[in-house]
């Protein structure tokens, strides 16, 4: 089929419906190979040595809910980088450029943007399904997240092997591979925070600015993402059918939800941050005060708050207050 040459912000409502892959009828066999090797790379892998050669006792330490916790934030941290890199040109291509799903991924290859694409989200797909069945402990929100992506994305996949009936196939799986790209980029630096929170506790300062960043690309990434569907979507307004003129508005605020419910949960993990950096300010203020009259030293209060983290952080993660664990766990683990 010839390209259709249009400009780039209207190329989607001239998207023909296509099939989306020659892989679509084998998505169910891509998934569950995706599966298998997310286990294979969590039991002979990640729990085998590599966590433990590379965090030592900040791994060894924690307990069961937490370990798991903290394995799955690299699996999904690690499966979102690879399908960003591997379907960040397709996607751009197919969603906001002149590609078609059935133009070759690279000259001479066998391989389509549409077979990426279904590949990717079958990834993104196993990944969740990973997390709802490895943790132990997940919030209500995240899980009806995950239900959701993965429904959604599975959904959007059959519906595209009986084109004779469903005639917004293809922008319906455009417009998922728009919510998963987002989902994407603003999921992956609340896994990184998240994993560098468990190996550094006690450095305040970093903490509540990576957790105040966090919190400021959730909530950008949750704007613009609207902004984007809802143009795509109104733009497609006469080739939507009825069911999903109703259906998608109401799962796009659903997800939203949940991103603005973990922008919110990384708010709180960054106040809570700055109070206790805080109190280490004032701890290190009174030290040195009382050693000054003491005559044990003569210097003033430490201006450097990396010494006054390195003064408080000589604990290994055991000794760390119990109810900060608690209350930052339950936070932490309702993030995504």
């Amino acid at each position: 089929m010839p390209d259709i040459d249009v400009p780039g912000d209207m190329h989607i409502k001239h998207t023909p419906l296509t099939p989306l892959s020659k892989l679509s009828p084998y998505s169910g066999l891509i998934l569950s190979i995706v599966l298998v090797v997310l286990f294979l790379i969590k039991q002979y892998v990640l729990e085998g040595s590599l966590l433990q050669r590379c965090y030592g006792p900040f791994y060894t330490c924690l307990n069961d809910r937490d370990r798991r916790g903290f394995l799955n934030h690299h699996v999904a941290g690690a499966t979102k980088v690879l399908i960003l890199i591997v379907g960040v040109y397709p996607f751009i291509d197919v969603a906001f450029r002149n590609g078609q799903l059935e133009d070759r991924y690279a000259p001479g290859s066998s391989v389509r943007l549409g077979d990426v694409l279904v590949v990717c989200t079958q990834a993104l797909c196993g990944m969740y399904i990973f997390e709802l069945v490895y943790r132990t402990r997940i919030s209500a929100i995240s899980t009806m997240h995950h239900l959701g992506t993965i429904l959604v994305a599975e959904a959007a996949i059959a519906i595209s092997l009986d084109l004779t009936r469903e005639k917004d196939a293809t922008i319906e799986f455009i417009l998922c591979t728009v919510w998963g790209a987002f989902d994407i980029v603003c999921e992956l630096l609340p896994h990184i925070a998240i994993i560098l929170y468990r190996v550094y506790p006690t450095s305040h300062l970093f903490l509540s600015r990576l957790f105040l960043f966090a919190a400021i690309t959730t909530f950008v990434g949750t704007v613009c993402e609207s902004l984007v569907i809802f143009y795509l979507f109104g733009s497609l307004w006469s080739q939507w059918q009825l069911a999903f003129k109703i259906v998608t508005p109401l799962l796009h605020c659903a997800f939203s939800a949940t991103q603005l419910h973990g922008s919110r949960i990384f708010y709180f993990m960054w106040k809570k941050q700055e109070r206790l950096l805080a109190e280490a300010m004032v701890g290190a203020d009174e030290e040195s005060a009382g050693g000054a009259v003491n005559g044990e030293t003569k210097e003033g209060p430490l201006k450097d708050v990396t010494a006054v983290e390195t003064t408080l952080a000589g604990a290994t993660p055991k000794e760390v207050k119990k109810e900060d664990v608690a209350e930052s766990e339950v936070r932490a683990g309702d993030v995504l």
